[in-house]
């Protein structure tokens, strides 16, 4: 199949899926998005002048990806007839105590969790905390 390019793609020709990155602060959530992402929103990365200078996200971010449609959902006629492309929007939740009202205004736009943890510590507690937050505001 001919790869298609994205910027020729209308954008009712593309399916969103809101991705909540969590994790506790420090783990490296804004690290992946940033390797992974393609499109950036102004508030994306911790653009902010205070998110630099406290060293920690305090805003959610945005930034997001394109990919073919997978399998499972391009073999669904539904969606094969409606979308040529599937967008992985990143929403990038700060991972400090303090800010759990934050993530939580984030977990109320999500489709699903990527939960981040730094392999060499293990669970922390706000890594325990994302996992309630994903367990109530997501099905998948």
């Amino acid at each position: 199949k001919k790869e298609m390019d994205p910027r020729k793609v209308p954008a009712e020709r593309i399916l969103n899926l809101n991705v909540g990155v969590l994790g506790h602060v420090d783990s490296g959530k804004t690290s992946l998005v940033k390797t992974l992402s393609k499109i950036l929103s102004t508030a994306a990365l911790d653009k902010s002048q205070q998110s630099r200078q406290r060293g920690i996200t305090l805003d959610l971010g945005f930034s997001a990806f394109l990919v073919p449609l997978p399998p499972r959902i391009a073999s669904e006629e539904v969606y094969r007839e409606k979308y040529d492309l599937l967008q992985i929007t990143l929403v990038d939740c700060p991972g400090h105590a303090s800010l759990i009202r934050t993530i939580i205004g984030g977990a109320q736009i999500i489709d699903m969790v990527l939960l981040v943890m730094d392999a060499t510590k293990g669970i922390q507690t706000q890594t325990a905390e994302c996992l309630v937050i994903a367990e109530m505001t997501t099905s998948n």
